[in-house]
């Protein structure tokens, strides 16, 4: 049996993602505010390990540590985030669309 809409009976229907998109957004905006307290102690590492280097390995060092430790937050978040959203997509929210007559609603899996 095919998924119809309950107000108008269309079958021309489509999925929605609202949740892991709002989560995906919301993830990686927290996660880069927590990449940034990594990024200190990355670019203090960074710095630590550039000091063999001379100057400009700390320099660089403290550098690659700061965007790497952003990087890396940011990511993890995006992905929890997502992975969060997803769950409220198929659990909570309306997750299909009707292109008929603009209905939305949730199906069960």
């Amino acid at each position: 049996m095919s998924l119809q809409c309950p107000c108008c009976q269309s079958q021309q229907l489509i999925p929605r993602s609202i949740g892991r998109t709002a989560g995906t957004l919301v993830g990686t905006a927290a996660g880069s505010a927590s990449g940034a307290a990594g990024a200190l102690t990355g670019a203090r590492a960074g710095a630590t390990v550039g000091l063999l280097a001379g100057p400009p390995g700390v320099a660089l060092g403290t550098l690659a540590g700061a965007l790497l430790g952003g990087l890396i937050g940011g990511a993890a978040g995006g992905v929890t985030g997502g992975r969060i959203g997803d769950h409220l997509d198929r659990e909570v929210l309306d997750n299909i669309e009707c292109l008929s007559c603009g209905h939305t609603f949730r199906a069960d899996d």
